[in-house]
């Protein structure tokens, strides 16, 4: 069915907060970047007329191995980065609730660190640091549900590592964080999308079963033992009590507090219950938590508005050739074409790539993949499908690498807008 002009997915924030939260909280994933070790770079001017640059350090003409950010107007450049392991555009243009059209990076200093910085600068003449939020391994801000309001969603990685001797590493989920700038106070909105995190706790659960939870109830729930035990049975405790730990996070930091100290209460070992629910808070309260401005409780209702989806027919194609390579595609700046009155100004491309993946029919015959994506007004996917042929061939790889796929947003009457597009790709074969 094809998607009229302006099209408004009032009903559809559920899903798309289901594929915003799994895009986020895997810990430990590799993640495309602007720029990591030196390699990569990105180049683009904003519609007040500043220049973000992101691209290798260089010292007496060469490259090193670490990146830098510079903001470059009316001749005069900023240094925001000067040198980092990798650094990240994460939002270009877009609106977050500062009062001025923004840029977003991630940046990790080294390559050591697990933990990521996300710095907000002002696009506006002169460019000015607005904000900085630290202690998530990962960060994307998203107009999760389409109403024309930009969420960042994270996870509070910093807080949870080492959480009973866990590193970070081995938690597949850390407590996932969803923020948003109102009135430009930071105000943790978790407790709007209880239904993205309940899809995850449901997930968590069917992982469990009733011997193993047993097994863990029965045991002193610290397991500072488990070393001493066959190899099999200590692997299989500290993954229960990972997973219980990852289903209490799910509540406490989707604001319902008290769900999680009772599912605590019936999933920890009882003895051992007091201890582990205090480090739990304690967690908590010294990670992401110290740096918001205020918490929704989840009992205002939910905002009322949507965004306006725009476009018809437009069509961004990445070619073979002339670009970062990532996986059997190359890709390169997207161009537009057949570009759709609705918008001043199209998205355009700030990072695309695709995993490693065995040769699809379409790379093997250098054919042509055609996607139709939805991408929010701040720059991010938020549903992807085929639009080809009837009966061609679906590239899975290719739908799911999308979700990771960044854009400056369409624009429409000077602002950041919603857009629907056809995007192709081409094999280089």
């Amino acid at each position: 069915m094809s998607v009229p002009r302006s099209v408004q997915l009032r009903d559809r924030w559920s899903l798309a907060a289901v594929f915003c939260l799994a895009s986020i909280t895997a810990a430990g994933q590799s993640r495309p970047v602007v720029c990591e070790g030196g390699a990569g770079s990105f180049r683009a001017t904003t519609a007040t007329k500043v220049t973000v640059w992101v691209g290798a350090r260089r010292a007496e003409g060469f490259a090193e191995r670490a990146c830098q950010a510079t903001l470059s107007w009316n001749g005069r450049d900023l240094v925001v980065e000067p040198a980092a392991w990798a650094v990240d555009v994460d939002a270009m243009g877009v609106e977050l609730g500062l009062g001025a059209p923004t840029l977003a990076l991630q940046v990790r200093a080294t390559d050591h660190d697990a933990e990521m910085k996300y710095e907000i600068y002002s696009l506006a003449k002169p460019p000015a640091r607005l904000r900085e939020i630290t202690g998530g391994d990962w960060y994307a801000a998203a107009d999760t549900d389409l109403d024309g309001r930009v969420e960042i969603w994270t996870d509070d990685a910093s807080a949870v590592d080492g959480l009973e001797g866990i590193p970070l590493g081995d938690f597949d989920h850390p407590p996932t964080v969803v923020l948003r700038f109102e009135n430009k106070r930071l105000i943790d909105v978790g407790a709007e999308f209880q239904s993205a995190y309940d899809g995850q706790i449901a997930a968590l659960r069917a992982q469990l079963e009733p011997g193993q939870l047993s097994a863990f109830k029965n045991s002193d729930g610290k397991l500072p033992d488990v070393s001493t035990r066959p190899i099999a049975e200590a692997h299989q405790l500290v993954e229960t009590k990972i997973k219980v730990l990852e289903i209490v996070w799910g509540y406490l930091y989707s604001g319902r507090e008290e769900e999680a100290w009772r599912t605590l209460a019936g999933l920890w070992p009882t003895a051992d219950y007091a201890r582990i629910r205090a480090a739990i808070a304690a967690a908590q309260a010294r990670g992401i938590r110290r740096e918001v401005d205020g918490v929704t409780d989840g009992k205002r209702p939910r905002w009322a508005g949507h965004e306006q989806v725009y476009g018809q027919g437009a069509n961004i194609a990445l070619l073979g050739g002339g670009s970062r390579r990532a996986g059997p595609f190359s890709m390169s700046s997207a161009t537009a074409e057949n570009l759709d009155s609705a918008f001043e100004k199209p998205p355009s491309a700030i990072l695309l790539s695709r995993p490693e993946t065995d040769q699809t029919p379409q790379a093997a015959s250098g054919a042509q993949t055609l996607l139709e994506l939805v991408i929010d007004e701040a720059g991010k996917v938020r549903s992807a499908k085929p639009a080809g042929p009837a009966g061609t061939p679906v590239d899975q790889a290719l739908l799911d690498a999308s979700a990771g796929w960044k854009f400056i947003p369409a624009y429409k009457n000077g602002r950041p807008v919603a857009s629907r597009m056809q995007f192709s790709v081409w094999s280089e074969k």
